[in-house]
């Protein structure tokens, strides 16, 4: 088969060889889209990311209807556009004025010696201010065309008033010869604006209008109802700006028609329908579509930001959940430690914590192990005694039976007292505030009670201090569980103390710590026994009988100095060598080391 496929490229020619790497180059690429898209989706469902990415769009949306509606764009455009017509309305109106029809006075009248009088390039003629008080009426014959030529390249509406603010030329009703008139007729079946419709030009002309007046078609008789008009015919230019039924901007502007300082009439020039709004529209249309370009830049970096976050977190959540249900024996938490920002430092918190979790669960099952093998050697000695009790045959079996059963029951109790205690102390010292403990006043008021008790083997408790006053000795923590603890080291001292003996507790204070030191003059503790005595039910007591000790007091201690960032830990005090050259041991020392306030 490979042959026959290797013949039929070579005779398909190169074309079908060049191919080949094409069709791999497209898998590739559809390989690629296929994992974007599948990110995409995977992110886009992601709580974050929508939140990321509707922050940021929602950020670029109000900053773009800022631009939009209270930028300065359509403001300038307003203004242009007055003087743009005003400065058409005072070439107009001098236009208008020239070609306005004079008619004269007969009062006028001429001399002809003075025009024998004349020498060249003078003229003799009324005076201005003769003629300042000529009638010149506006002839709307005459002044026609002379407005439609000036007006129809602009597409302005033009009007002229006279004196007296009667209409006489309006720039609507100017048509020329040969013109095709075409008016938009609505249909027959013509409805009103639906509520849609409605609504939209409501909003579009209270977002447009603002503080601009409303527009309004006054008759040919009520000129001077316009405020510019009214303005003009009193000599002054004036301009309005107004808003009309459809939220169209019209600007409008009135300027006097006068010739020889006599106002004769007054012209009015206006936008008509939405030349300023489509400008202005062409501009938010522009700011649209860079809208749309950014936001979309904004939503894929959004996504891909999201994706640094969101995913983390989502690995995160679902480690925390398998920690919860555990559906493994030990779930190992994703280390983002790396990324040295909050997720990195949330990913080392979650695995410090989960790691203490299951040390603490370690413990608690150790622990109970360990309490159910206790318990169960004075139940099964118990047990024992009460079966073989009703068989026992003389007083003295039925009493050494009793005494069992009694010795039983004792160790149970202190088994029982010992582990509550061991178990509530984690709970009591994580609900506890630690506050400074003076263990100098600790330790006086430990030994003066441990002295006052009057004790058959006579064995005595001394202190001492060294390195520093009195207040030098404070550490944060709980007194009673630290008395708990000097409290143990004693009682365990004293009972490894011969009678009469002495245990010395030496407190003394180094650079950031504090020690304190419990000597007793015992046989010491053996060697392959130093690192076991801190182990939960652990005893080694061989003057003692079996039984006589739970094996919590020293295990219960480390774990409270422990709490408290401290340490623990037991070492044989060694004498002088003797003449062959032999060190002996004289006692054992405990040494609790607490960190210094």
């Amino acid at each position: 088969m490979p042959t026959e496929t290797g013949a039929a490229t070579a005779a398909e020619g190169p074309d079908a060889a060049a191919a080949v790497p094409r069709a791999h180059g497209l898998a590739r690429v559809g390989d690629w889209l296929r994992r974007a898209w599948q990110f995409f989706i995977t992110q886009s469902f992601s709580s974050l990311t929508r939140r990321i990415v509707f922050l940021n769009v929602a950020g670029l949306l109000a900053l773009s209807i800022g631009i939009t509606f209270l930028s300065q764009f359509r403001a300038g455009l307003i203004d242009a556009r007055v003087q743009s017509l005003l400065v058409q309305g005072q070439i107009i109106a001098g236009a208008i004025a020239a070609s306005a029809t004079v008619e004269t006075d007969s009062s006028i009248t001429i001399d002809p010696d003075k025009l024998l009088d004349l020498r060249a390039g003078e003229s003799y003629g009324p005076s201005e201010d003769a003629l300042y008080g000529l009638d010149f009426p506006i002839n709307p014959e005459r002044v026609a065309p002379v407005l439609r030529r000036l007006v129809s390249p602009t597409k302005t509406r033009a009007r002229i008033y006279d004196r007296d603010g009667v209409l006489l030329v309006d720039s609507r009703n100017l048509f020329g010869r040969g013109d095709v008139l075409r008016y938009d007729l609505p249909p027959p079946n013509v409805e009103k604006p639906g509520l849609f419709e409605r609504a939209y030009t409501a909003v579009r002309r209270w977002l447009g209008r603002g503080d601009l007046p409303l527009y309004h078609e006054l008759g040919a008789l009520n000129g001077r109802g316009y405020p510019e008009v009214a303005q003009a015919l009193n000599g002054q230019n004036a301009s309005m700006v107004r808003i009309n039924d459809h939220g169209d901007v019209i600007v409008s502007v009135a300027v006097p028609v006068q010739r020889f300082r006599a106002v004769r009439g007054a012209l009015m020039l206006s936008t008509q329908g939405a030349d300023i709004d489509d400008m202005v529209e062409a501009e938010r249309l522009a700011i649209l579509k860079v809208f749309l370009v950014a936001a979309g830049v904004m939503i894929v970096l959004s996504i891909l930001l999201a994706g640094t976050i969101a995913e983390p977190v989502r690995r995160l959540a679902d480690a925390a959940e398998s920690v919860r249900r555990r559906i493994r024996s030990r779930v190992e938490i994703p280390d983002f430690t790396r990324r040295r920002d909050e997720i990195g430092h949330l990913s080392g918190t979650l695995r410090d914590m989960t790691n203490a979790l299951y040390s603490r669960i370690e413990a608690i099952e150790s622990f109970a192990a360990d309490v159910a093998h206790e318990l169960k050697n004075p139940l099964t000695s118990l047990r024992s005694a009460v079966e073989t009790l009703p068989v026992a045959k003389t007083d003295e079996s039925r009493a050494r039976l009793l005494a069992i059963i009694h010795h039983d029951v004792q160790r149970l109790d202190r088994l029982i007292t010992d582990i509550s205690d061991a178990s509530r102390l984690d709970a009591e010292l994580q609900r506890q505030e630690a506050a400074p403990v003076d263990l100098a006043k600790l330790l006086n008021t430990l030994v003066g009670v441990a002295n006052e008790v009057k004790r058959d083997d006579g064995v005595r408790v001394t202190l001492r201090f060294e390195g520093g006053g009195p207040r030098a000795f404070q550490v944060p923590g709980h007194d009673s569980r630290l008395g708990q603890v000097v409290d143990n080291l004693i009682e365990n001292a004293r009972s490894f103390s011969p009678p009469g003996g002495t245990v010395r507790i030496t407190c003394r204070r180094l650079k950031s710590n504090i020690d304190i030191l419990v000597d007793d003059d015992g046989p010491g503790v053996r060697p392959e026994s130093v690192d076991k005595v801190f182990e939960r039910f652990y005893t080694d007591r061989p003057h003692q009988g079996f039984g006589q000790n739970s094996g919590l007091g020293l295990s219960i201690s480390k774990q409270i100095v422990e709490a408290h960032g401290g340490s623990i830990w037991l070492e044989n005090r060694i004498s002088a060598a003797d003449a062959q050259g032999t060190p002996t041991v004289v006692g054992a020392r405990f040494i609790v080391r607490l960190p210094a306030t």
